[in-house]
Order: structure tokens, then C-alpha cells, then sequence
């Protein structure tokens, strides 16, 4: 103990020069990064969805806030429009309307069609009896006109007779009596002709108006559809109008997360404008760079891992997914071995299966490997950039 505290200064000052010494060795011969392998340094990045408005409309409620998790399907926002609900409920008094006059002509269309076919077989039944009747009726005038020329021919004759004193008169009256009679028949014969003449051309007009009646009935019914029609035509405008206020209810259109909610409860959106900003972490890649000579080595889908800097024991498997054919000026947050290295390409590393630590714009490093083989498994096996 007392040469402990006699050689103190002694053995701190050894100590020291060992770490020193230690630390120097580190300096001078630092860690080598295998010739297969290839790191760079980045920030995840994604394939951003806008959700956009489709139609114009107030933002009345919006459900989600930056960072929340969204399903596919859930309501992110309701916009509100009085003018859309305004037409719809127009659109819906039109349809009432027109509905109430289709069922006003189908049943009108019901009566006339019992009614009307009944009024037009009377009507032919009526004209045809009549028509048969004037037949019988010109039948017997024809007799008739044959029995009163015969009279004539008789009374000529008796009376030619009588002239001569061969026949008495009493036949002479009773020849004349007949002919009158006779005459007097088919003149009542004639004027029943003509009454009954008039008659068939009323039974004719009552066949033509029930004919046009009829005509009218297809007019009805022409009328019905054109109603059906207008109606289906006005269901289709409000259809149309249900479809943009449902519309105006967003819906996430992926499984992910809020990157930014943009729309505010009350404000007015055009239409196309956006309400938040999503992001599927399915998309999620790694962006590094990587300078000319290195660039030229990778290929697309050769192995990669990469490692966080809050967990560097846990490498995530990947893979290339794209290379950059374009060089760009080395940004300035990216770190690169030499400072001779102006000019670098981007390389994007994607996650073989989605991870939950994963968020967009987090920083990470990723290690390539050109062959396949000697990915490291912790962070502690690299050296540092």
C-alpha cells in the first residue's frame, strides 16, 4: 500500500501512455472495410401518396393527425357542400313529381284500355248491323220498284180497257188504289233508305273516333314510357350527385402512416387540392450514395443490410433496387471517405420485408455486398465513415 501511494503518479502516468499509445495504434491502422463490401450513409425516403379532394368542399371534420397509423379505407376527412345537397334534393322533388304523374297516367291507361276497345267493337258491331240492314233494305226496294212498274203496266192497261167500255170501273179503282199504294210504299222505302244511310255514316264517324281513341291509348302508353325514361333519367343525375357528396368523404387509400395532415377543419378545398399526405412503409428505401468506381461494382438485387443508429446490433436485410444513372453533387448532409469525392450516385436500398422501426427521413447506414457474402452483424465489424 505504500508503494502504491509512493509510485502513484508513476503508475497514471503508465496508464496513460498504454491508452495512448493504444489510441494512436487505432489511428494508424484503422479498420479496413473488406473489398466486397460497400457502405454509404442516407435517409429513408418513400413513395409519398397525396390525398387529394375530387370535388370542391368545406373540410367539416378531419380524423387523423401527423404520425397516426391509417388502415386502407379509413375516413380521413368529410368535406360538406350545400350546393350538392341542394341539387340532390331538387333532383329527388323532380323524381316525385314525375313519379306521381306516371302512376296518374298508368292508371288512366288502365281504364282506357278496358274502356276504349269495348267502345270500338260496339262501334263495328253498330255499323255493320246497319250495313246489313240497308242491304235487306235496298233488297226490298228493289222488289218494291218491280211490284210499282208492274202496277204501272196493269194500269195502263186497264185503263186502256176501260176506255173501251170492255171493263167496268170498279177494276179500273182498284188498279189505280194499288199502284198508289204501291208508289207510296217505296217512296217510304226511299226515305227509310236515307235515314238509315245517315245512320251508317254516324256509325262510321263513332268507328273513326274509336279508332283514334284507340290511337290515343298508344299515345298513352307512349307517354308512360317517355315518363319511365325521364325518371330514369333523373335517378341517373341524382346518382351522379350521391357519387360526388361521397366522394367528399376521404378515404385512406393504403395501409401507413400520416406523414402530414395539410387540410384544416373549416377551411375550403378546391378541387384536386390535398388534405394529407400518406405513406405505405412497404415503399420505404434507403438512399445512399456511392462514388464512380463504387457504383460501378453494384448490380440490382445484390445483398444488403442496413443498420440503424439507435439499434447497431440489428442489421435489416436488403437489397439494391435501383442505381442512379446520373451523378450528382455530393449533398451536403451525406459523409464520404475521401474529400476528393465531389460527385457521387444515389443507390437505393430496400428492406426485404417491411420493418416497424422504419419511418421516413430516419437516417441509416447500409452496407452492399458485391458477392453475397461477409454482410456484417453489427455495426462494430465496419469502420466508420
Amino acid at each position: 500500500m505504500k508503494i502504491v501511494q509512493k509510485y502513484w503518479i508513476g503508475f497514471f502516468a503508465l496508464a496513460l501512455f498504454v491508452i495512448a499509445s493504444a489510441l494512436i495504434y487505432i489511428k494508424l491502422h484503422p479498420k479496413e472495410l473488406p473489398p466486397n463490401l460497400i457502405e454509404g450513409v442516407g435517409r429513408f425516403d418513400g413513395d409519398l401518396v397525396n390525398l387529394n379532394t375530387k370535388y370542391p368542399g368545406r373540410v367539416q371534420k378531419i380524423f387523423f393527425d401527423d404520425g397516426d397509423r391509417i388502415k386502407k379505407g379509413d375516413v380521413v376527412a368529410v368535406l360538406g357542400s350545400i350546393e350538392y345537397e341542394k341539387q340532390k334534393e331538387a333532383l329527388q322533388k323532380q323524381i316525385e313529381a314525375k313519379q306521381k304523374e306516371l302512376r296518374a297516367k298508368e292508371n288512366e291507361f288502365a281504364v282506357e284500355k278496358t274502356k276504349i276497345p269495348n267502345i270500338l267493337q260496339k262501334a263495328k258491331s253498330a255499323y255493320e248491323a246497319k250495313q246489313k240492314v240497308l242491304q235487306e233494305l235496298l233488297s226490298a226496294i228493289s222488289s218494291q220498284k218491280e211490284v210499282v212498274a208492274q202496277d204501272r203496266r196493269d194500269f195502263l192497261r186497264i185503263q186502256d180497257l176501260y176506255r173501251k167500255k170492255l171493263l167496268q170501273k170498279h177494276k179500273l179503282e182498284e188498279i189505280t188504289l194499288k199502284y198508289k199504294t204501291d208508289k207510296n210504299r217505296l217512296k217510304a222505302l226511299l226515305a227509310k233508305k236515307d235515314q238509315l244511310q245517315e245512320a251508317i255514316a254516324i256509325a262510321r264517324r263513332d268507328v273513326e273516333d274509336a279508332k283514334a281513341a284507340q290511337r290515343s291509348l298508344q299515345a298513352i302508353e307512349d307517354g308512360i314510357e317517355a315518363l319511365k325514361k325521364a325518371i330514369a333519367a333523373l335517378q341517373a343525375q341524382k346518382a351522379q350527385i350521391e357519387a360526388v357528396i361521397n366522394e367528399l368523404t376521404i378515404k385512406s387509400s393504403l395501409d401507413g402512416y400520416v406523414v402530414e395532415k395539410i387540410a384544416n377543419a373549416g377551411e375550403v378545398l378546391g378541387a384536386g387540392m390535398p388534405v394529407a399526405t400518406l405513406i405505405d412503409p412497404k415503399t420505404l428505401y434507403l438512399k445512399i450514395y456511392v462514388d464512380t468506381i463504387s457504383n460501378g461494382k453494384i448490380k440490382l438485387h445484390d445483398k444488403a443490410v442496413i443498420f440503424l443508429d439507435a439499434y447497431p446490433n440489428k442489421p435489416i436485410p436488403a437489397e439494391v433496387v435501383r442505381i442512379a444513372q446520373k451523378a450528382e453533387f455530393t449533398p451536403k448532409e451525406v459523409a464520404v471517405r475521401s474529400d476528393r469525392i465531389q460527385r457521387v450516385y444515389a443507390v437505393h436500398l430496400k428492406p426485404i420485408k417491411p420493418n416497424p422501426l422504419l419511418k421516413l427521413g430516419l437516417p441509416a447506414i447500409g452496407v452492399i455486398s458485391l458477392d453475397g457474402k461477409g454482410l456484417p452483424k453489427s455495426l462494430d465489424e465496419i469502420p466508420q465513415i
